[in-house]
This record gives C-alpha cells, structure tokens and sequence, in this order.
C-alpha cells in the first residue's frame, strides 16, 4: 500500500519516473500503442515479485504487480482509484514456471475489486516456439485465449492474440491481439515491445511514449468495468 500511495504524487508530465523508495528500476519499455511502461522490483515484497507503472501522454495511468509465477496479484487504475486484487484459492493459478517447463499453462482464478466487483477468469498461455530478438532482448511469442465472467457466469470480455515472454526477466510483454465484449463490439489492438532502456541507456526512466501516439484510443472515454477489464490485459505485462 505504500508503493500505491507515493504514485499519485508524480507529476502528470513527469520527465523520468523514480520509483517509491526501497524500490529499483529496471528497464523502461515503450511500446506500441503510445505507452511506456516502467518495471521494477522493491526489496520489501516478495521475492520474485515486480511491479510496472503505465504512462500515456496524459501521465501515469495503470500500476500492477505481479509474483514470480506472473499471477496477477494486484492492478490499480490511478485515474479512477479502482483496484483489482487477486482472490486466495484459485482453482488453477496461472504458472509461469510451468508454462516454461511444458510450453502451456492453464488458469482459472478470481479477482475482487474495492468496489464489490468479482471477475471470473479463464484462459491459456502456450509458447508458440518461436524465438525473436526486439532492440537486442531475447524473447520468446506465446499466443492465449482469456474469457473474463461476471459473477453470475455472463461473458463480458473475450480476448485471444499472442505476447511475448522474458526468462531472463520472469515476465510478459504485450502483443496483437483482438478483443470482444458483452456489447458485441470489438478491437484489434497491438501493444508490442519496441524499446527496451536499462539503467545508463537513453530513454531509462522516460515517461513520454513514443510509438503510435497519434492513432491512441482515448481510454478515458470507456465506461468504468470496461476499462477495468481492459486493465487486466495489461496486468501481467
């Protein structure tokens, strides 16, 4: 909680992000889709746990951290305060050491908001095989399938599409992929890794997204829970 209370107080414009003290930052990635995110890991969580911070132009919008099997643990929109935590004794937690080891991973778990809201979610990652270098960072292509429930068994978002994952850095990186929700309306939607800046490189720290800025959806405008399903999207990565 203290990490999600020293973030606010950045500046909407911030030229570099510094994370919450007892924290380090890793290594800034800016993506398609006019994002840059911020990963980085604090010495009071977890081992294996890290946390990334999401920038649009308009500033830090979305924080998450995720443990060493990649679950995702905890999300938090900062422009609406929601925060979305994982409940305690899924039914298949999601297994990056597994998906690793057999090359697909099947999960099965809930997540509570702090206004009430619980989410069912079930999916599937498997390693494509395929290896590729981005700016020099070996990573490997997955593709997934995830259907988010409402409580009551009603599907409200399917999405399907392939990311990528680092051993190295025991986490996921977004891709393509195409989205659908309970309205019937979809969307195709690339958030690949197109930069990776570590500590002393041009860029470590930069808030400014670089990448398809000028083709950006502008979030803000989707009704709360899509959002918050959209969120989640993210919260691995």
């Amino acid at each position: 909680m203290a990490v999600l209370l020293t973030l606010p107080a950045l500046p909407a414009l911030a030229a570099n992000f510094a994370p919450p003290d007892g924290c380090r930052l890793e290594v800034t990635v800016q993506n398609r889709g006019c994002t840059v995110s911020q990963h980085y890991r604090c010495s009071g969580d977890a081992p294996g746990d890290q946390w990334v911070v999401y920038f649009t132009p308009e500033g830090a919008t979305y924080q998450s951290r995720i443990d060493r099997e990649t679950r995702w643990m905890e999300s938090t929109d900062l422009r609406t305060g929601l925060v979305d935590t994982l409940e305690d004794g899924a039914k298949d937690d999601a297994s990056f050491s597994g998906l690793l080891a057999t090359g697909s991973d099947d999960f099965d778990f809930w997540t509570r908001s702090n206004s009430g809201e619980r989410l069912h979610h079930v999916g599937r990652d498997e390693l494509t095989g395929e290896k590729i270098s981005i700016d020099g960072v070996e990573l490997e292509r997955t593709r997934f399938h995830l259907t988010t429930y409402s409580e009551s068994g009603d599907v409200l978002i399917e999405r399907e599409g392939q990311q990528f994952i680092s051993r190295a850095q025991g986490r996921f990186y977004g891709g393509v992929e195409t989205s659908s929700d309970w309205t019937g309306a979809s969307e195709n939607s690339n958030d690949s890794p197109v930069r990776f800046s570590f500590p002393g490189q041009p860029g470590f720290g930069s808030t400014k997204p670089e990448y398809d800025c000028d083709l950006q959806m502008v979030r803000g405008q989707r009704p709360d829970l899509l959002r918050q399903l959209m969120n989640l999207k993210e919260a691995r990565t």
